[in-house]
């Protein structure tokens, strides 16, 4: 894990870290070797060629933010999660959805 993202999982609350450090893990394993890991609008992303998706700790959920196109392309997978045009908002009480996770990093490597 890169530093910088190792960092900001490590300022959130610890009863979050390791469902951060889960979702980190998701989709990190879904990336290229030569992705660059940053923050960016303040939140980890994963950056190849361009921003591929970013995600966030926040009081109530943890927010992944792949885009309009994947929002609009998984909508069927997604109705049970609130998502707004560019955002996902996925419960701290339940557990990821780790391959819908990994479906849509592999959809936002495809697109342009």
């Amino acid at each position: 894990m890169e530093k910088i993202i190792k960092d900001y999982i490590t300022k959130q609350p610890v009863d979050r870290q390791s469902q951060l450090n889960e979702l980190y893990q998701i989709i990190a394993t879904e990336m290229p070797k030569n992705t660059t890991e940053k923050i960016s609008y303040g939140m980890p992303t994963f950056y190849f060629h361009r921003n591929i998706i970013h995600f966030a700790n926040f009081k109530h959920h943890l927010g992944i933010y792949p885009g309009s196109k994947a929002i609009v392309k998984f909508a069927t997978q997604l109705t049970k999660y609130q998502t707004s045009k560019g955002a996902i908002k996925l419960p701290v009480n339940k557990p990821l959805p780790a391959e819908l996770i990994r479906q849509i990093v592999r959809y936002n490597l495809q697109i342009d």
